[in-house]
């Protein structure tokens, strides 16, 4: 059974001294990361891999609704003491894009890329995200409203009232209260912040804090099918809708289905590949009459 992959956003729901530095990970190569694949594709089980199936806007245009994905359960798991040495396991790297438990409701499974890891100070200005300082150039993000939303896009800060929630507040609070300073969100041992690439649909670490480690089941590696549906399609569990969606698929596969994105393998965004230019200024966009809503996922 494939699982959907809560990746929310606004519209649809309410160098510094002294800090560790991270060992450079081996990087998979081409042949390395079809090799791990083609493993999989034969011989995984929901132990190695597992389907998942995206039905929201937050990480477009790097995925897009109805991307179905298999996802690499093994990338980030702890390694054994004989594993370690056969298998590829890593820790989550900037960059990355990953899958995890959503911290606010552990029954949710959230998309999302690694933007802060253990160590790092991040902050937003205008849009743009300043990590230890350092403004990031970010060819995958999009921002799709025209508009600049005071919390959202200048980050972190006080988040407008309309923004609580019940089970997320709690987590974002923890955040704001504990892990800011001199302006920036310092993320903690064993945690990870991240955003979703559409920036202005995406129900990300702005909005419920840290993803923990423990939450984190895998990266993404590879669009096995992917169909043209909606976010109502693809989240509307009643027998009607479940009959109507089996019906589309029987009639519109073929025009439906994205050919150009079949057997598409998914990979991160590393520091090295991120343009050596600074980000450009962002244009002057209009400020909201009133806050924008809080994304779904």
């Amino acid at each position: 059974m494939s699982e959907q992959l809560e990746a929310k956003s606004p519209k649809q729901a309410d160098a510094v001294s002294g800090r560790q530095k991270e060992k450079p990970e081996p990087v998979r190569g081409t042949i390395a990361e079809w090799t791990v694949t083609i493993l999989l594709l034969l011989f995984g089980t929901t132990t190695l891999v597992q389907a998942f199936i995206i039905p929201t806007a937050s990480m477009e245009d790097a995925l897009l609704i109805g991307d179905h994905l298999l996802v690499d359960k093994l990338a980030y798991a702890p390694p054994g003491p004989i594993s370690k040495y056969l298998l590829p396991y890593e820790e989550p790297k900037h960059g990355d894009i990953i899958v995890f438990r959503y911290p606010a409701d552990i029954s949710q499974t959230f998309v999302k890329r690694v933007i802060g890891v253990p160590g790092d100070h991040i902050r937003i200005v205008n849009q743009i995200v300043y990590r230890n300082g350092v403004a990031l150039n970010e060819p995958y993000i999009y921002h799709k409203s025209g508009i600049i939303d005071p919390y959202r896009d200048n980050f972190p800060g006080e988040p407008a009232p309309y923004s609580y929630d019940p089970a997320r507040d709690p987590l974002l609070r923890d955040m704001l209260e504990h892990h800011v300073s001199n302006g920036e969100v310092i993320v903690p041992p064993q945690a990870y912040f991240a955003m979703g690439d559409n920036r202005d649909n995406s129900l990300d670490s702005r909005y419920w804090g840290f993803v923990p480690r423990d939450n984190i089941i895998g990266k993404p590696l590879i669009i096995y099918w992917s169909y043209a549906a909606s976010t109502e399609e693809l989240t509307d569990n009643s027998p009607g809708a479940i009959i109507g969606h089996l019906a589309s698929v029987l009639i519109h596969f073929p025009t439906r289905t994205r050919w150009s994105r079949t057997l598409h393998v998914i990979r991160g965004f590393s520091d090295q590949d991120l343009p050596k230019t600074p980000a450009s200024p962002v244009p002057q966009l209009q400020s909201p009459s009133s806050p924008s809503p809080v994304p779904q996922n």
